[in-house]
C-alpha cells in the first residue's frame, strides 16, 4: 500500500504531469514526411490519448506509431515511478507480459525450419510426462505443437490456478512443480475444436525449445532473436543493475486507491509466456522485423525467413465473440501461430496484447499498410469508470478508424 504521504501527493503529481507534457513528437526522415492531414489527425489523437489517460487514472504510458520502418509519432506520458518522481521517456522499460508468447512462437518456427521438429508432432513426443493428463476426448498423442501455438489444445488458461495466499510465488518456479500436477490436470474440450487462451500450453512449447537446444529458454531467445535484431536492452524477469534506473514501476488502481505492484517479479517456469521486459526502441526493432524491411531482409531472414513468418500470420482457427463490447466494424478474429489476427474497419491486423503485474501492453501491425503501433500502460485500473483494458480498446478503435486509413 502506498504510504499516507505518498497517497496525498499522487493526485498532485499526476495533475502537474498533465500540464507539463511535451508536444506530440513527429519523427522526421528523408523516407517519410507526414502530410498536414496526418499531422492534424495525430494531434487530435494526442488530445484523445491524454484525456483518456487522465480519465482512467493512468500513472504512466508510452505510445509509438511506426510506418514503413520509421517511428513517425511518439508520446510519453506521466511517471515511470511515483516515489522517484521519474517521468516516462523513450528509455523506460516496461513488462510486456504475454507478448512474450510471440517470441516463443518464432523460436518454434526456427526449430521447424532447421528440421528439428514438425508443427503437427504430438507434444508427448517431446514431453512424455503429459501422457498422465486426463483427456476425456481421446489420447494425449492427438495434441500437437500446432494446437499449443493456436490455443486450441484444450488446456486451462492459468498456469497455476491453486495460488490463494499472498505469500505464494507469483508463478511456479520449477518445471517439476508443473509435472507433479499433470495427474490433476484435464483437457477441457476436444483438441482443435475451438480456441481457448492457455498460458500453460505456451510453457510446454518453451520446454520443447529447451529440450531440443539444451539452452535455457531465455538464453536461446537472447542468442537467436535479441542479438541479431539488436535488442540489447531487452531481458527477462529481474532487472540487470545497469538498467534499474530505466525500469518502470507498475500500480494497481481500485476505488481511487493506488497500490504499487511487485517491483520486479520472477515469472519462474512461465517465462516463455510472459517474462519479457524491454524499452520501446527495442520493441520497434521487433515490430520492424515483423513488418519486414528490404534493406534489412537478409538479416531478418537469418532470424526467420519471411515465408515462415507470414505463415504465422495465417488464420488457423476462428475466435468467436472476442471483446463483445468493442466489435468495431465488420470485425472478425482469428488465431494464427501465436499471433492474433483481426479484420476490423476494413483493414487486416496482426497483433498481441500483454497484461501482468499491473502492466497492460499491446501492439498491432497492418501488413498491407506497413503501419503499426505499440502502447504500454503501467497502471491496471479495474473499476467500471476507470479501466485500463477499456482504455486500451478505445485507443485501438480510434487508431483503426481515424489514423491507419490515412496511410492508404
Amino acid at each position: 500500500m502506498l504510504n499516507q504521504n505518498l497517497r496525498k501527493t499522487t493526485l498532485v503529481l499526476l495533475a502537474l504531469l498533465i500540464t507539463s507534457l511535451s508536444p506530440f513528437s513527429f519523427a522526421r526522415s528523408n523516407k517519410f514526411q507526414p502530410s498536414k492531414k496526418l499531422q492534424k489527425a495525430l494531434h487530435e489523437f494526442r488530445n484523445f490519448y491524454q484525456a483518456s489517460l487522465k480519465k482512467h487514472g493512468i500513472v504512466g504510458s508510452s505510445f509509438m506509431l511506426i510506418h514503413d520502418n520509421q517511428v513517425v509519432a511518439q508520446e510519453f506520458y506521466g511517471l515511470a515511478n511515483i516515489q522517484q518522481n521519474r517521468p516516462v521517456d523513450e528509455n523506460t522499460i516496461y513488462h510486456w507480459a504475454s507478448i512474450t508468447k510471440t517470441f516463443t512462437g518464432i523460436a518454434i518456427m526456427q526449430l521447424r525450419d532447421r528440421g528439428l521438429l514438425k508443427l503437427d508432432d504430438p507434444i508427448i513426443k517431446y514431453i512424455p510426462e503429459l501422457r498422465v493428463v486426463h483427456n476425456p476426448f481421446g489420447d494425449m498423442s492427438e495434441i500437437t505443437l500446432r494446437h499449443l501455438m493456436t490455443h486450441s489444445a484444450g488446456f486451462r488458461n492459468p498456469t497455476w490456478p491453486w495460488k490463494s495466499k499472498p505469500w505464494h510465488p507469483h508463478e511456479p518456479l520449477y518445471w517439476e512443480q508443473l509435472v507433479a500436477m499433470f495427474p490433476y490436470t484435464e483437457i477441457l474440450f476436444k483438441p482443435g475444436s475451438k480456441w481457448s487462451y492457455s498460458n500453460l500450453g505456451i510453457i510446454f512449447l518453451g520446454r520443447v525449445i529447451e529440450l531440443l537446444t539444451t539452452d535455457d529458454w531465455e538464453v536461446y531467445i537472447n542468442k537467436n532473436i535479441f542479438m541479431p535484431l539488436g535488442m540489447h536492452r531487452s531481458y527477462f524477469d529481474t532487472t540487470p543493475y545497469h538498467l534499474l534506473k530505466y525500469k518502470c514501476q507498475s500500480y494497481f488502481l481500485k476505488n481511487g486507491q493506488l497500490t504499487p505492484a511487485h517491483p520486479d517479479i520472477n515469472t519462474g517456469i512461465t517465462v516463455s509466456n510472459g517474462g519479457l521486459k524491454a524499452p520501446f526502441p527495442d520493441m520497434v526493432k521487433y515490430i520492424n522485423f515483423l513488418m519486414g524491411d528490404p534493406d534489412q531482409q537478409e538479416l531478418y531472414d537469418q532470424v526467420l525467413k519471411r515465408s515462415s513468418l507470414e505463415e504465422m500470420f495465417e488464420p488457423q482457427i476462428e475466435i468467436k465473440d472476442l471483446d463483445k463490447e468493442f466489435r468495431g466494424q465488420n470485425r472478425r478474429d482469428y488465431m494464427g501461430l501465436t499471433f492474433f489476427i483481426e479484420d476490423n474497419f476494413n483493414l487486416h491486423f496482426i497483433g498481441h496484447s500483454g497484461g501482468q503485474n499491473a502492466f497492460v501492453t499491446h501492439f498491432y501491425l497492418c501488413p498491407e499498410l506497413r503501419t503499426a503501433y505499440i502502447v504500454a500502460f503501467n497502471t491496471l485500473a479495474s473499476d467500471k469508470k476507470q479501466n485500463t483494458r477499456t482504455l486500451d480498446r478505445q485507443i485501438k478503435d480510434y487508431l483503426f478508424q481515424h489514423i491507419f486509413p490515412l496511410f492508404k
